[in-house]
């Protein structure tokens, strides 16, 4: 499915040939709602409902994600958005409509998939390789609302996201970080200049992130409601629709980067304060960056980091056709998905899960694999024969590229961030693993088994295990305390699998994307 070195040449343009933490509490309230992609504002993908994930038995119900898909020798060459999950339980779809474009979002009652409501957008897409993410999300405050991407890099929103609305006029609503005054004025400039590049975040509070790109040819130049000109980079608007903006370059004081990678949902600290964003001079290289999340300003000129690679320490390769998105872990570390630079020999494609503490100030020790993944927080009370250092754990997936010169023995894992081992195939120090399993399903044609096609699993602390999706056409139930696949369910024959994530709704309902397709899945 994946032609995995051909991905890579398109992404970057290159062959595969020549190359303590103490005791942290994981306590939290129960989430009254999935919000995010990985489920909240740090990425965790840790269910927080009162209910546990239901027996794989069987699909309930399902839907396209994908009214048009385009395939390119079997595989879909597309990041599919995140699947959101309120706190009556109805289920917002961001739904694809087009070959090449067109969007709209959905509003499916979680029982059988019935639809509630549904709404077009005319966002475009920003320049691109594979097909970036239309990534909506969801808030409770000031009142709940759905946002998503318009043009122009403006941002719809939708009151009322479990019930028909009566009045469109007064449910429905558009905000721009620039002014929306501008927008209105200047319309078509917009639309042409300015895109969304990234899913959008939400914090608790109401208020909303994301990337954005600007064409900086267009004469004259796009600018702000203060008259600034506009430049690629990360955007901020507040529950009250009041938007503020930086740069990338600004961002991370480097004159040289260009943009926030593309699908790279920024991510917050766990006391809402700092926002972090990785930004790259176009796809090659570049810093994660830490910004006060209320004004976007730079905390101080030390944080922001140069993302390189622990092998080579050349730069890291930041590609814009993956969709890692920053892990902020209970007590404060950042986590980051990169492929290796140069890429991509040295470690069969596999790429690095950089890691850091808080400030961006700390090199810590890496994972092993970081290519197109966000790693989910497992608490390490799952495993109770776990005696190591950490309260917490990272689950990611650990495929072992047989394109890329590996073994094809395509893994998920449980990694410990504070403990390590030596990398047999870098000799790099990296994150001991606690668990692993082997994907089940011979790889046709290649050696070992099929790949693991996610960007985010769902962790769920209710039953000890975490679900994750394969190119194999299954979702698959991972208890790690006992290294077994305990569960699994059919959803296609396998073909034209994408990296999606996983979710969990409140009645345990799980939800998984293969083949252009939203599954839930349940007793």
């Amino acid at each position: 499915m994946r032609h995995w070195n051909r991905r890579l040449r398109w992404a970057i343009g290159l062959t595969l040939a020549g190359v303590f933490a103490g005791a942290v509490s994981l306590a939290r309230p129960a989430s009254d709602h999935w919000s995010n992609f990985a489920r909240d504002a740090q990425h965790t993908a840790r269910s927080q409902w009162a209910t546990g994930a239901q027996p794989l038995n069987r699909v309930i119900w399902s839907t396209p994600v994908d009214l048009d898909p385009q395939f390119s020798d079997g595989e879909l060459q597309i990041h599919y958005g995140s699947p959101l999950i309120t706190a009556a339980n109805t289920v917002i779809v961001p739904v694809k409509t087009g070959a090449t474009g067109g969007f709209r979002v959905d509003a499916r009652s979680a029982a059988d998939g019935s639809l509630i409501w549904s709404l077009p957008t005319d966002y475009l897409l920003p320049p691109h390789g594979w097909t970036p993410v239309f990534g909506p999300v969801l808030t409770t405050l000031p009142q709940p609302r759905v946002y998503f991407p318009g043009p122009g890099g403006t941002v719809y929103f939708r009151k009322q996201p479990d019930s028909v609305c009566s009045n469109s006029h007064t449910c429905q609503g558009q905000l721009a970080f620039y002014g929306l005054k501008k927008y209105h004025r200047y319309q078509s400039a917009y639309d042409a200049g300015v895109q969304i590049d990234t899913p959008l975040t939400a914090d608790p509070k109401g208020n909303i992130y994301f990337g954005f790109t600007v064409d900086q040819s267009l004469t004259p130049p796009l600018r702000d409601h203060n008259g600034k000109q506009l430049a690629s980079g990360i955007a901020r608007v507040s529950a009250s629709g009041d938007g503020t903006w930086i740069s990338a370059a600004d961002a991370a004081a480097d004159s040289t980067m260009t943009q926030v990678v593309q699908n790279c949902a920024p991510a917050l600290s766990n006391d809402l304060k700092t926002l972090y964003a990785a930004v790259s001079d176009s796809g090659a290289a570049g810093y994660l960056v830490a910004l006060k999340s209320r004004t976007l300003a730079r905390l101080k000129p030390t944080e922001r980091v140069r993302l390189l690679d622990p092998k080579s320490g050349s730069d890291a390769t930041l590609s814009n056709d993956g969709s890692a998105s920053p892990t902020v872990g209970p007590d404060g570390d950042v986590y980051y998905g990169v492929l290796e630079g140069p890429c991509c020999g040295e470690n069969h494609a596999r790429g690095w899960l950089l890691h850091f503490d808080a400030a961006l100030s700390q090199v810590k020790t890496p994972g092993a694999f970081g290519w197109d993944t966000t790693a989910s927080i497992v608490p390490a009370s799952e495993i109770p024969t776990y005696s190591g250092p950490s309260s917490y754990l990272l689950m990611t997936k650990y495929n072992n590229y047989a394109e890329a010169g590996g073994d094809g023995l395509n893994k998920i894992a449980v990694l410990d961030p504070n403990s390590t081992e030596t990398d047999p195939v870098t000799g790099v120090m990296v994150m001991n693993e606690v668990r692993t399993v082997l994907g089940p399903t011979p790889n046709d044609g290649l050696p070992g088994v099929r790949e693991w096609c996610i960007n985010s699993a769902a962790v769920d602390p209710l039953t000890s295990s975490i679900l994750a999706n394969s190119e194999d056409g299954k979702l698959y139930r991972w208890i790690p305390s006992t290294d077994v696949l305990s569960e699994s369910v059919v959803l296609t024959s396998g073909i034209g699998e994408a990296y999606t994530p996983t979710v969990i709704g409140g009645d345990g309902t799980v939800y998984a994307i293969n083949d252009a397709t939203l599954f839930a899945v349940g007793r």
